[in-house]
């Protein structure tokens, strides 16, 4: 396939994405809690890190069981975090500093408290009573059949009023549309061009491929590797109740809407087999989501073998038009430095930043942010408070952003509603800006050195064959061919790249030296090859 010029790339290939969760971002009003107002004060720390977008977590009216994915009114505000000035306010300032602003779009389900459920409950003859999911007991009495909710438990609520069980993929709190009724494809569509005629600029589309189930409402069948140490949602395969192929026709039907509005972009939660995951990209006649999250970076052992499959066998699953994608941190997922240790999250740093495809940063890994203590008792996370011994809370990854050694780390005059990371005090954006050899600097250089380069940006990828524990790989664009290699174990490593010329050193996550074969211990490097003159 022909290789584009980078003036023809979207800003989504070209760029990166950084997301917010706005609780725990920065507090303007001193209410603990994270606020628009707030992400607006950090607009210039967002910029200078040099990142291209932000993504947002749900900003909208919600009960907050499961803290905003619980949606009560898709068009509004919670007053938690501001409102329409506020709003208005921080997309103008997003976009003054030649950002853009993405949502979190969450279509799946709703919450209880929705004025389209509170009517959809309130009998069985009302017009909205089909904009949900309803179904009567089984034969002998019990739920309709054995899904799991994703947080454990059936995935089926009784509700004593209409004598009915309603389907709830997550908590009971958030009753699952039905995306097969018109009316509620029409109604979401309203929803989507509410906040594009705002002037958002995309939407990170929250567990897409939830949104059809199959028809008959089939039993899904037991998964034949579960065990007691993994989450009870996943005794099932969930065959049935995810994935259908009806809701490919939706995906582009969402696509073709979005079009509409130019170069917005649609960001798709998708946790599926390579196969399976790239069809959601649709088409070049019938396009779907323009980037599928790729969670494989997350999801995989932080081993250069595994690695190096990993990557090869998704490149080798996306359509000739589909661009990758990689993310190593999000609200959902442990952190990357408490998952493998500081001095391999700068490792991961750079193979995010230099794999080909767009990449998206959760705020506060580019401190290091790594494991975080959370009293029992300050825990909020619904899905650690119904599977408390299976260690998957999320609360760790979601703790108020350190800014500096002030009170509260600068997050809030208020207690936060969760408590900043252990070492706040000396981990925190301040005092990183003054040590050019923080974390924070380092994920700044590398990201300067993307848009420098665009050969890391939009350029091609071709895997090497690396020593035990290091992964090798070149990226090359308009006659530029940087070389990448990073070494993924606790000690040094031989790396021989068998390139003529003279190594320059563009980026190291050690003290920059000459590369003469040898990577020290967690190192990786960025570099450019030259004749010797």
């Amino acid at each position: 396939m022909r290789m584009a010029n980078e003036g023809e790339k979207p800003w989504w290939e070209r760029g990166v994405i950084y997301q917010i969760y706005p609780r725990s971002f920065q507090d303007s009003n001193g209410d603990g809690v994270g606020d628009l107002a707030g992400i607006e004060a950090r607009l210039d720390y967002v910029a200078a890190l040099g990142v291209d977008a932000i993504w947002l977590s749900p900003i909208f009216p919600s009960p907050m069981a499961d803290f905003g994915y619980d949606v009560a009114d898709y068009c509004g505000i919670d007053p938690l975090f501001g409102d329409f000035k506020a709003f208005d306010s921080l997309i103008s300032a997003v976009h003054a500093r030649g950002l853009k602003l993405l949502l979190d779009f969450v279509p799946n389900h709703t919450s209880d408290q929705h004025p389209w459920f509170l009517e959809s409950r309130s009998a069985r003859r009302n017009p909205k009573r089909d904009w949900y999911i309803w179904r009567d007991p089984s034969a002998d009495g019990g739920v309709p059949n054995n899904w799991i909710s994703d947080f454990g438990g059936s995935s089926w609520e009784w509700d004593e009023a209409t004598g009915q069980y309603y389907l709830h993929a997550f908590l009971k709190n958030q009753p699952d549309l039905n995306w097969r009724n018109p009316e509620v494809r029409e109604a979401m569509s309203a929803v989507l061009r509410f906040w594009l005629d705002r002037g958002v600029d995309g939407f990170r589309i929250d567990v897409l491929w939830h949104i059809v189930k199959h028809e008959a409402f089939p039993d899904n069948p037991l998964n034949p590797d579960w065990t007691p140490k993994i989450t009870e949602r996943d005794r099932l395969l969930q065959i049935f109740s995810t994935d259908q192929p009806e809701a490919h026709a939706i995906s582009a039907q969402i696509r073709d809407l979005v079009d509409e509005y130019g170069e917005r972009v649609l960001v798709g939660e998708i946790f599926l087999p390579n196969e399976r995951h790239s069809r959601w990209y649709g088409t070049p006649e019938r396009p779907q989501v323009h980037l599928p999250f790729n969670f494989q970076l997350i999801e995989n052992a932080w081993e250069a073998e595994r690695l190096r499959e990993v990557i090869a066998d998704y490149e080798a699953s996306l359509p000739d038009f589909g661009w990758p994608n990689w993310v190593l941190g999000s609200h959902d997922a442990p952190r990357i430095a408490a998952r493998i240790g500081e001095a391999q999250a700068r490792v991961a740093a750079m193979l995010l930043l230099t794999l080909r495809g767009t990449p998206t940063l959760y705020q506060g890994d580019e401190l290091g942010i790594g494991e975080v203590t959370i009293p029992p008792e300050r825990m909020r996370d619904p899905q650690h408070l119904r599977q408390p011994t299976l260690g998957i809370g999320r609360d760790r990854s979601r703790t108020p952003m350190p800014w500096n050694t002030r009170v509260n780390a600068g997050f809030s005059t208020a207690e936060p509603w969760l408590p900043p990371n252990d070492d706040w005090k000396k981990r925190n954006v301040a005092t990183q800006l003054a040590d050019p050899g923080s974390m924070l600097h380092f994920y700044r250089s590398l990201l300067a050195l993307r848009r420098a380069h665009p050969a890391l940006s939009v350029g091609s990828f071709r895997m090497l064959s690396g020593a035990r524990d290091v992964l090798a790989y070149v990226r090359e664009h308009d006659g530029e061919s940087l070389w990448v290699v990073l070494n993924l174990a606790s000690e040094a490593r031989r790396c021989e790249l068998f390139q003529e010329g003279v190594a320059e050193v563009l980026a190291s996550t050690l003290a920059t030296r000459p590369f003469d074969g040898t990577l020290m211990a967690d190192e990786g490097l960025v570099l450019r090859y030259g004749r010797e003159t």
